[in-house]
C-alpha cells in the first residue's frame, strides 16, 4: 500500500508562487485604501487608481500598443469591465450593508469560478481543487463572521452579489485569454476600461470630484502602479495556472489583510483566526495532486488476487 507521501504530490510552480506573493501585498493595500477614502469618494478613487495604473503600463508598452488587434481589444474591454464592476460594486454596496455581510457575499466568487469554468468550458475541476475551494469558502465565512438572514436580499446585497460575479468573471476571463493575447497590450486596455467604467459609476452614486490633495495623489499613484503590477502578473501567471487554483490562492487576500491590520493595531477574534487557518489549508490542499497507480501495478494486483 503506497504511503501518504507517495499518494500525494506537493508542488508549487513559479507562477503560483508569484500569485501568492502579490496576494500577500494585495492584502496590505487595505490600509492604504482605508486612508484614501477619507480624502475621496470610493468610485472616483477607484477610477483614479486604475487610470494611474493604465498610464504606468502604457508608458512601458508604447511600442507594443501598435499591434493591438480586435481580439486583444475585446479581451481587454471584457476583463476591464469585470475589474471595474468587481471593485466598484463592492464599494457601492458597502454604503448600505455591514462590512461582514459584504465580505461574505463577495466570497461567493470562490465557488463561482469553477462553476463558470464548468458551464462555459466544460472543464470539471479535480477533487483536490474542489476540496480546497470548499475549505477556503468556509474560512471566508468564519473570517467575515456573517450574521442575519442572507436570503433577504436588499439593494446593497444584490449590488454586492453582482460584484462577486464580476470578480469571478475577471479571473475566468484572464485564464480564457491568457495564452491567446499579448499581456502588456491587453493589460493597458483592461486598466483603462476599468478606470473609465469606475468614473462612469460616479453618476448613479451621486459622487463629485474631490479636491486633489497631495495625500490623495500619492496614494492613488502608489496603488495605481501596484495595480499595474498585479494585473500584469495575473495575466502572465494564469497562462499556466488554472482558474480554480488561482481562485484559491487569491482567497489568501483577507488573511494577509488581517495580518497587516493586526500590525496596525487591529485585533481579530478567535473565529476569524480559525477562518484564516481554513483558508491557508485550502491553498495547501489545492496544491495536492492524487497520483494515479501505474497500469502495470494495477494489472499485477488483479493477477495476484
Amino acid at each position: 500500500m503506497p504511503s501518504l507521501r507517495q499518494r500525494y504530490q506537493f508542488s508549487v510552480k513559479p507562477q503560483e508562487a508569484l500569485l501568492i506573493l502579490i496576494t500577500m501585498f494585495w492584502g496590505g493595500t487595505f490600509l492604504a485604501v482605508q486612508y484614501a477614502v477619507t480624502l475621496s469618494d470610493p468610485f472616483f478613487f477607484v477610477g483614479l487608481r486604475f487610470a494611474t495604473a493604465a498610464l504606468a503600463v502604457g508608458i512601458l508598452s508604447l511600442n507594443t500598443l501598435r499591434g493591438l488587434t480586435r481580439l486583444k481589444l475585446r479581451a481587454g474591454v471584457c476583463i476591464g469591465i469585470a475589474i471595474a464592476m468587481g471593485y466598484s460594486l463592492q464599494t457601492w454596496g458597502l454604503q448600505s450593508i455591514p462590512s461582514s455581510k459584504s465580505a461574505f457575499i463577495t466570497a461567493m466568487y470562490v465557488p463561482l469560478v469553477p462553476l463558470l469554468q464548468w458551464l462555459c468550458l466544460g472543464r470539471l475541476p479535480g477533487l483536490m481543487s474542489w476540496i480546497g475551494v470548499a475549505l477556503a469558502f468556509i474560512g471566508l465565512v468564519f473570517l467575515a463572521g456573517p450574521d442575519g438572514n442572507l436570503l433577504a436580499l436588499g439593494q446593497g446585497e444584490i449590488i454586492t452579489l453582482v460584484g462577486a460575479v464580476a470578480i469571478a468573471a475577471e479571473i475566468f476571463l484572464i485564464s480564457a485569454w491568457a495564452g491567446k493575447v499579448d499581456i502588456r497590450r491587453v493589460t493597458v486596455v483592461q486598466l483603462a476600461v476599468a478606470s473609465l467604467v469606475s468614473f462612469m459609476m460616479m453618476v448613479p452614486a451621486g459622487e463629485s470630484v474631490p479636491p486633489l490633495s497631495s495625500g490623495l495623489l500619492i496614494v492613488a499613484l502608489g496603488l495605481g502602479v501596484f495595480s499595474a503590477i498585479i494585473q500584469v502578473t495575473m495575466n502572465w501567471a494564469q497562462r499556466s495556472v488554472s482558474p480554480t487554483r488561482a481562485t484559491v490562492i487569491y482567497t489568501g487576500e483577507p488573511v494577509w489583510a488581517g495580518i497587516f491590520g493586526r500590525m496596525a493595531g487591529e485585533r481579530l477574534p478567535a473565529i476569524a483566526l480559525l477562518g484564516g487557518l481554513c483558508i491557508v489549508l485550502g491553498v495547501l490542499v489545492s496544491e495536492l495532486k492524487l497520483k494515479k497507480k501505474p497500469a502495470r501495478e494495477q494489472t499485477g494486483e488483479q493477477t495476484d488476487s
